[in-house]
């Protein structure tokens, strides 16, 4: 089992309620660093925007700025 470092989507709105998924990239798979710093650097180029813009952190949206959490990734047969 090893380790990695992954972008977490957070939104809490009254729509929708609390909502929390790994990100992905663009081939739809899990997008996965192999350290923090890296990870970081993903949230910051592609959702920086959202901690300048206080109407897509409201209502209705309620979205939150990525964070970097540590995941562990098993392959079984």
């Amino acid at each position: 089992m090893k380790s990695y470092w992954a972008p977490l989507w957070r939104s809490n709105c009254k729509l929708d309620g609390v909502t929390r998924h790994i990100l992905s990239k663009e081939d739809c798979l899990p997008a996965l660093f192999v350290t923090r710093n890296e990870c970081r650097e993903y949230i910051k180029e592609k959702y920086g925007y959202i901690a300048e813009r206080t109407d897509l952190q409201a209502e209705p949206y309620g979205w939150q700025m990525p964070i970097p959490v540590k995941v562990k990734v098993e392959v079984s047969k």
